[in-house]
């Protein structure tokens, strides 16, 4: 399974030691940067994991900036991304098992490194529970089409969706 992991100047540090929890979990890295710790404007480097998961060519991402929200705000823009950012191992599960969340976004600025450990071991490793959660990431995919196919938004979509 491949990991998609960027971060902007901030998140510089946690984004090289999580390239390293990713692998001792088995998973496969990909740095997408920056390479340097210089400073950087995070929506290039959020838009390049996000493309890939948008694309299928990783499984997960794993964005780091300061805050952990501008980066998520970035990779919800590409179709079938679905970006959270979580704060605890309990956020971090419940993304994955309610809402098949496929990109974590962590604040380097907020969080200590023990806390952001467990976050992302969490999220690499909690699966989607499917279920009555399932109908309703549909829907946030429906969502997503409609929007990205028309240039108005329908919200009548979701309801063809069964309850």
């Amino acid at each position: 399974m491949k990991v998609g992991i960027a971060s902007d100047h901030r998140g510089y540090d946690l984004k090289s030691r999580m390239v390293q929890l990713v692998q001792q979990l088995e998973w496969e890295p990909l740095d997408f940067g920056p390479d340097a710790p210089g400073s950087v404007d995070y929506p290039d480097f959020g838009a390049k994991v996000a493309e890939a998961v948008s694309a299928g060519e990783v499984d997960r991402g794993l964005l780091i900036c300061g805050n952990g929200l501008g980066m998520g705000i970035v990779a919800n823009k590409f179709p079938g991304v679905r970006a959270t950012p979580c704060h605890d191992d309990v956020t971090a599960g419940l993304c994955r098992e309610h809402n098949d969340a496929n990109v974590l976004c962590l604040s380097a600025d907020l969080l200590g490194e023990r806390v952001a450990t467990r976050i992302v071991e969490t999220f690499l490793t909690t699966e989607f529970a499917g279920g009555r959660h399932a109908r309703r990431v549909e829907k946030i995919s429906v969502l997503d089409s409609s929007l990205r196919d028309s240039d108005r938004f329908d919200a009548s979509a979701i309801d063809t969706i069964p309850h």
